[in-house]
């Protein structure tokens, strides 16, 4: 599977920080020192509905990881995978009428073009879970012929209490990882379980549903935590700098993937950090695909919106934080685009030296693109109301903000 385009970063004189970023594990802020090259694993899309702002907030956040790191001189491998193959994918289209092979490439497509639209720098590996499968099966034959998981009517578990490390990403007790496990793809429920939590590795193969050669397994289709587990063990190994996505895939995804890793290679931790991205409402309630209250960046698009502003309009939150969508937001990221523009269209204007270094500062204290947006803000009121005789700074600033935040001036 093939990712998409990547624009090209602007390099900036002196020399970026390293990044201090909130490692969900630990609950407090860690600065990040990789080696020459920073690794990156961030969970994909399950293609079945367009990219919507959630998705962006969340692809935005770990964008300005990248970014931050470029700015350090290192490269960067970031790998994300796509879920091609799973519930709710298989569910809409049953329900659509539709071939889920079909759709599955549709959305990807589509949002393939919405992350080009926006700036995101893609993954040096895009791989979707269906071409994963020949490396995940043998990951589930080594955890059940090392007693780290059982079958149940052909379905193969993975028992959480192989790995003493278990519960060291969420900290949750049991009664909430139950409670998450049923609302979020697991089956607490099943009778037969050695334990209500065990997620499923390989689920055996179903009338009308897909299903492919699992070898020892049997026909099947992979669960969805270990697909995760084999792209990122095969292209970045363990002990990765970031393991990235919304929050709420710290229980069950994020922690049952850290405990799969750990079962099968016995080091600890499988990320360096666990960095989680914050949820975004519309109306009151989570914007998500079950509830149908998505505002989707190919709408923006098709509208008229700048992608610019979009992703201003995500910029203007940190990404820790739970935030909710409204044509406000939207508006105040158009009219601020347009004062940057304005600003950056001079000739010259007042020194722009130490708005680069603020742009560092902020980005570097756990990515605070608000604190980041307002150093600009302040260069451009600046600008408006005085000037200066710098003829270099307008171009500075073009090139920090689009190297440092994505936005194209």
């Amino acid at each position: 599977m093939h990712a998409w385009p990547a624009s090209e970063v602007p390099a900036l004189t002196g020399q970026g920080r390293d990044l201090r970023i909130h490692d969900t594990a630990t609950g407090g802020l860690v600065t990040l020192d990789p080696g020459p090259v920073a690794r990156i694993y961030v969970c994909g899309i399950t293609p079945y509905d367009a990219t919507h702002m959630g998705h962006a907030a969340t692809y935005n956040a770990f964008d300005l990881v990248q970014r931050v790191w470029l700015d350090t001189k290192r490269q960067v491998h970031y790998v994300q995978n796509v879920t091609d193959v799973d519930d709710p994918l298989l569910e809409r289209a049953v329900r659509d009428g539709i071939d889920w092979v079909g759709l599955a490439e549709k959305e990807t497509a589509l949002f393939r073009e919405d992350m080009t639209a926006l700036r995101m720098l893609p993954p040096k590996q895009y791989i979707g879970a269906v071409e994963a499968i020949p490396g995940i099966v043998p990951l589930v034959e080594r955890l059940r012929d090392a007693g780290a998981a059982y079958e149940l009517e052909g379905d193969v578990y993975f028992s959480v209490e192989s790995d003493p490390n278990f519960g060291q990403v969420s900290h949750l007790d049991a009664a909430a990882m139950r409670l998450l496990s049923a609302e979020r793809g697991g089956d607490p429920d099943r009778p037969g379980k050695k334990n209500p939590l065990d997620p499923m590795l390989w689920m055996a193969a179903r009338e009308g549903e897909p299903s492919w050669d699992g070898g020892s397994l049997g026909r099947g289709r992979p669960g969805w935590h270990i697909e995760c587990v084999a792209i990122a063990l095969e292209y970045l190994g363990m002990g990765f700098d970031v393991q990235g996505g919304g929050s709420d895939l710290v229980f069950p995804h994020h922690e049952m993937g850290a405990s799969h890793a750990q079962a099968l290679t016995g080091e600890f931790p499988m990320a360096k950090a666990y960095v989680h991205a914050g949820m975004v409402a519309l109306d009151g309630e989570k914007m998500s695909k079950s509830k149908g209250n998505l505002v989707f960046v190919s709408a923006l698009r098709r509208d008229g919106v700048d992608p610019a502003a979009i992703r201003l309009a995500l910029l203007a939150h940190h990404y820790r934080d739970n935030w909710e969508w409204t044509d406000q937001v939207l508006a105040d990221a158009v009219e601020r685009l347009g004062r940057w523009r304005a600003a950056v269209s001079r000739p010259d204007g007042p020194s722009a030296d130490a708005l680069v270094e603020e742009l560092r500062e902020a980005l570097t204290n756990d990515l605070d693109a608000p604190a980041a947006l307002a150093a600009v803000d302040r260069w451009a009121v600046l600008q408006s109301e005085r000037g200066g005789t710098d003829e270099g700074a307008p171009g500075v600033v073009s090139r920090a903000v689009d190297a440092l935040l994505g936005v194209a001036l």
